[in-house]
């Protein structure tokens, strides 16, 4: 087990899509970095509890709360867990979904829920961060954005307007806030080995490290550095900024 520095000790973080992937991989590295937990999941018990196993196994508190992204209340349960852990200190906005199809034969209905878990979520749960961070005037909140949505991509209207209205709502709100010692950034991961990528056929997979210079896909784990060092104090005076992590591909 790598030793991590405990730069985060004593400091809450809230991640939405927690249980599995890129969610995963920041849950365990903040905890390796000393923070306490709370990560919300959709509906895989057995991956939710897999990950509070290993997360509670750094040693500190860890809280994983089934939620639905698209619920004010929901965001609101998430928040009071936090302040039972110590205080909301990090928000990583990262649950999201995928409804991929051509923009002409894409229903209103799969567009609009995209929407509304990547996007509209991310805002729930920012807005339900904000007055308790206001209030101690410190906070760090990270948006996962996407290549995709800074260079959208074929098939995928829904989910390159959510990731790319994710970087509009990003720079607003590091605006809003940055006097009040809040700051706000997002990362735009690449092709990250997933279970999404995972899916991809030969041909897909092919194509894809055809786009990226650095000729390989990217792990959880590349994005779940760039993520502790944006919620971290080192980089205390950097707010309102997009780091695209793709091995080059959005260059």
């Amino acid at each position: 087990m790598q030793d991590y520095p405990k730069n985060l000790a004593g400091r809450c973080a809230i991640i939405t899509g927690g249980s599995r992937g890129i969610g995963r991989a920041v849950a365990l590295e903040l905890a390796a970095r000393g923070a306490n937990i709370v990560f919300s999941y959709a509906g895989n018990a057995a991956a939710a509890e897999k990950t509070r196993a290993d997360v509670a196994a750094f040693g500190v508190e860890v809280r994983a709360i089934q939620a639905n992204a698209t619920d004010p209340e929901a965001a609101g349960t998430l928040v009071d867990a936090a302040k039972e852990l110590g205080g909301v200190d990090i928000l990583v906005n990262n649950a999201g979904i995928t409804r991929d199809k051509l923009a002409a034969r894409m229903s209103a209905e799969d567009f609009e829920a995209v929407i509304a878990t990547n996007l509209t979520g991310a805002f729930l749960m920012t807005k339900a961060v904000l007055r308790p961070m206001m209030r101690t005037r410190a906070g760090a909140i990270v948006n996962l954005s996407s290549v995709v949505g800074l260079r959208g991509n074929a098939g995928q209207a829904n989910y390159a307007a959510s990731k790319a209205g994710l970087i509009g709502m990003t720079k607003s709100i590091a605006r809003e806030v940055a006097a009040v010692g809040i700051r706000v950034n997002a990362v735009a991961p690449g092709f990250i080995a997933t279970d999404m990528t995972d899916a991809m056929s030969e041909a897909a997979r092919t194509a894809t490290l055809a786009q990226i210079p650095a000729g390989h896909l990217g792990e959880p784990e590349d994005v779940a550095h760039a993520v502790a060092f944006l919620v971290s104090d080192e980089s205390a005076y950097i707010t309102g900024q997009v780091i695209a992590i793709d091995g080059g591909m959005s260059m």
